[in-house]
């Protein structure tokens, strides 16, 4: 039989409100009786039922997640996801509320996130952008007893309690392996970059570099092109590449913007097959693989990401722990034979 309260109570010789009030953590109990009590729990071993407990003082969770408002199709994934799963955790008495922010501006997101904290969430999941400003307003929301965790890109040096999404410099070193292999260890390569200001763009850049310096030294890097993961830039952008760099041998795009790249490639008539792998296998790019106009896709599961998020966030939330192996985002690879149903 498990141990219960009233196991709790005769083993330390109090009252069941005692043992409700020590086990709660509110106040009006005296250091000396506390310790019997927690003396007891330890010596009988016995194990909450958080869940059961939440449940009989109606405990309601509340999420906030900040998503950059993007015409980027993954970006569409992770908050149809979080509708999906707001959608499911209200039978667990969780809320999940959904703001947009302006992609890539630091001083918006840290606006959403005071905002957010107005209403005292139980936890807040944030885009990260990497400046100082965005991991002052994580250091203000620990303060406040919040929450947060990094989705899709990290906030290293922070007090975020969790980061959800891909190792990106493996990402990156990923890309630049199939990619060398693809373009004969030879040739020149142009990279299209979201923005530097992210941290998963630049790690992933920083993978891509390090492979390519190691095992291909014969392959050159052209100059970045930053399309802000905006498919019109990105287009016009790749456009010019593809004019000017008649003898380019493979692209690798790590941000958004897949659209504009597309286009891009089937105006364009090369002489031989252009390597291309990009990330997250979206409509475009699930496109873009049946065609043969890219090679690869890298992927991470926006749905898995989400679920992390608040399973995290509620563990905080309850004082518990989480399991490492379940929270881990792999890096899925796509070619166009065994792309998903």
């Amino acid at each position: 039989m498990r141990p219960t309260v009233h196991d709790i109570a005769e083993k330390a010789g109090v009252s069941l409100a005692t043992v409700d009030r020590v086990l709660n953590n509110r106040p009006g109990v005296k250091p000396k009786t506390r310790a019997l009590v927690e003396d007891a729990i330890a010596e009988i071993g016995y194990v909450r039922d958080v869940a059961a407990a939440n449940l009989a003082r109606k405990r309601l969770y509340r999420f906030e997640f900040l998503i950059p408002d993007s015409d980027n199709s993954f970006l569409d994934q992770l908050r149809a996801a979080v509708h999906e799963v707001a959608a499911l955790s209200r039978v667990e008495r969780v809320e999940i509320g959904v703001r947009e922010v302006a992609a890539f501006d630091a001083q918006a997101l840290v606006a959403a996130m005071r905002k957010a904290m107005m209403g005292a969430p139980d936890g807040i999941a944030i885009v990260a952008i990497d400046e100082d400003s965005v991991r002052a307003g994580t250091e203000e929301a620990a303060e406040a007893g919040i929450a947060v965790v990094t989705l899709v890109s990290d906030l290293p040096g922070s007090r975020r309690i969790h980061y959800a999404g891909i190792d990106n410099l493996a990402a990156g070193r990923t890309a630049a392996s199939l990619l060398g292999r693809f373009m004969g260890a030879t040739g020149s390569v142009g990279v299209i970059v979201g923005s530097l200001n992210a941290r998963d763009h630049r790690e992933r850049l920083a993978g891509f570099e390090q492979v390519i310096e190691r095992k291909y030294p014969e392959i050159r890097i052209l100059p970045l092109i930053e399309g802000r993961d905006d498919p019109a830039r990105v287009q016009r952008l790749a456009e010019r590449l593809l004019a000017e760099q008649p003898e380019l041998s493979g692209l690798y795009s790590l941000g958004a913007g897949n659209r504009g790249l597309v286009k891009a490639l089937r105006a364009h008539s090369p002489v031989r097959h252009l390597p291309v792998i990009a990330h997250e296998l979206t409509a475009t790019t699930r496109a873009a693989l049946s065609e043969g106009l890219f090679d690869a896709v890298l992927n991470q599961d926006a749905g898995h990401e989400v679920r992390s998020a608040v399973r995290v966030m509620k563990a905080h939330a309850d004082g518990l722990h989480t399991v490492d192996a379940q929270e881990r985002i792999r890096i899925d690879i796509f070619l166009k034979d065994n792309m998903p149903q």
